[in-house]
């Protein structure tokens, strides 16, 4: 069993190492080409960081772990919302006064809800798949409007602050590639890693893959968001970790389920639909109400939600 451990701890550094160098590399042969960073920053890296995700479903899904990358999902996005926003709110004080973000969380709570009534099908296939790419396109193509209209509004300069996030772009455009091959490597072997060691895990502890999918593996792929934020509300920049979660959220279902489900079918464990479902349109609702009402979040709002995700993982536990 110690091997197993070894390969869901070293699958998921994987992920996240191999999703860095691919969002670097990536972001420096289309900065090369001359891509817009607008347009860099709504594919390349929406793609990019959810690409441990995307890697970990698609093998589990293959393996016929449909649990597993079902959980992955819904797991990371209550992950999201109770940690990621969460834990920042500890160090310092985070708002909740984006613009456009009210809109764009009533969509993802609109997505969620269509997520749901496609689990309660028992097999998410092609045709919801197809769906939900097509809802993608249409986030893709209203954010690329809006950002595009409020750069207008702003008049913002051709390179604005919207690749801000991404440290390291190299310059070399063969060490650009270089990068790039690493990701591509790296990510496949990654999610081949922990999906050996996270079902490994789940026989040997006696509860689902469902269970392991919903805790280990989403905090798992959820570190680079939860990093991320931290050092934003270090920086003292948390203004911006409302949108990267609701952004999060809706690029989990609808590309990591809709390009999974294209290529796979996966089939919904029962346990899911009982409770973790909910709690996800739970989150879901909340973000909107942050978004809506503008709330600050302080120390105290952090450590209930913190809690609050403690609090959810014992019962998934105990149900599992």
């Amino acid at each position: 069993m110690l091997i197993a451990y070894f390969s869901l701890a070293g699958g998921l550094l994987a992920l996240i190492f191999a999703g860095d160098m691919l969002v670097r590399g990536s972001v420096g042969i289309a900065q090369k080409l001359g891509i817009p960073n607008l347009v860099i920053g709504l594919t390349i890296v929406a793609f990019g960081t959810s690409a441990p995700e995307l890697f970990i479903s698609l093998e589990a899904g293959l393996a016929g772990s449909g649990g597993l990358a079902l959980g992955n999902v819904v797991g990371s996005n209550i992950a999201n919302v109770l940690l990621v926003l969460g834990v920042p709110a500890l160090i310092a004080a985070t708002p909740c006064g984006e613009k456009g973000a009210t809109r764009t969380a009533m969509f993802m709570v609109a997505v969620s809800v269509v997520f749901i009534a496609m689990c309660f099908q028992g097999v998410i296939g092609l045709t919801s798949g197809i769906i939900l790419l097509v809802l993608l396109i249409f986030f893709l193509v209203d954010s690329a409007r809006s950002a595009m209209r409020h750069r207008k509004d702003m008049k913002a300069a051709a390179n604005d602050c919207t690749l801000e996030e991404v440290d390291g772009v190299p310059a070399s455009t063969a060490l650009a590639i270089g990068y790039i091959v690493i990701g591509l490597v790296g990510l496949p072997l990654g999610g081949h890693l922990t999906i050996q060691g996270a079902t490994a895990i789940a026989r040997d502890w006696g509860v689902s893959e469902a269970t392991i999918g919903l805790t280990v593996v989403a905090l798992g792929t959820s570190l680079p968001e939860l990093a991320t934020t931290v050092m934003a509300a270090v920086r003292k920049h948390g203004g911006v970790a409302l949108g990267n979660v609701i952004g999060s959220n809706i690029f989990n279902i609808l590309a990591i389920i809709g390009i999974t489900t294209v290529v796979v079918p996966l089939r919904v464990p029962p346990e899911i639909l009982y409770m973790d479902v909910w709690v996800m349109l739970g989150c879901s609702l909340l973000l909107l109400g942050l978004a809506n009402y503008r709330i600050c979040l302080r120390k105290t709002t952090g450590a209930v939600l913190s809690l609050g995700y403690v609090g959810y993982v014992i019962a998934v536990y105990a149900l599992g």
